[in-house]
């Protein structure tokens, strides 16, 4: 450990790094359920060819899934960084093909679709904690 960073630094940046995965792993399942059970995948698919988002037929089954099930293994923090990454690729995505059009605020606007993106990059950066499937499986490896 770096004599810059105290054992409480580490602890209270592993808390809030597992308590972030936890909140942005149960919004991306909420997003994901709603578009899996509520609306569908046929009607997201439609919904993503209004919007012109490239090859809607892939990208609508695809964030679906991606929402739902990268949303569970989040909240698990099973390949957090891996399913950071895929969350960050998507909100990207949701910005520049369909938010940004519509200004910062919402309801349609880009704020909260930057916050997704944000929290995801720093689980992607920061891993899930130590609260975590991947960090039980990092410690029996070592």
């Amino acid at each position: 450990m770096s004599p810059l960073v105290s054992a409480a630094q580490t602890s209270r940046t592993q808390f809030g790094l597992t308590l972030l995965r936890l909140v942005v792993g149960a919004a991306f399942v909420m997003h994901g359920s709603q578009k899996l059970f509520e609306m569908g995948i046929p009607a997201v698919t439609g919904g993503f060819t209004k919007w012109h988002v490239p090859l809607a037929a892939a990208t609508g089954p695809l964030v679906t899934l991606l929402e739902f099930f990268g949303g569970l293994a989040l909240i698990a923090g099973l390949l957090t960084r891996l399913v950071a990454l895929g969350f960050v690729i998507e909100m990207l995505g949701a910005i520049f093909i369909v938010h940004i059009r519509q200004g910062f605020f919402p309801p349609r606007g880009f704020e909260l679709p930057l916050l997704f993106c944000a929290a995801s990059a720093m689980l992607m950066l920061g891993g899930g904690g130590l609260a975590s499937v991947d960090a039980v499986l990092t410690r029996r490896r070592s």
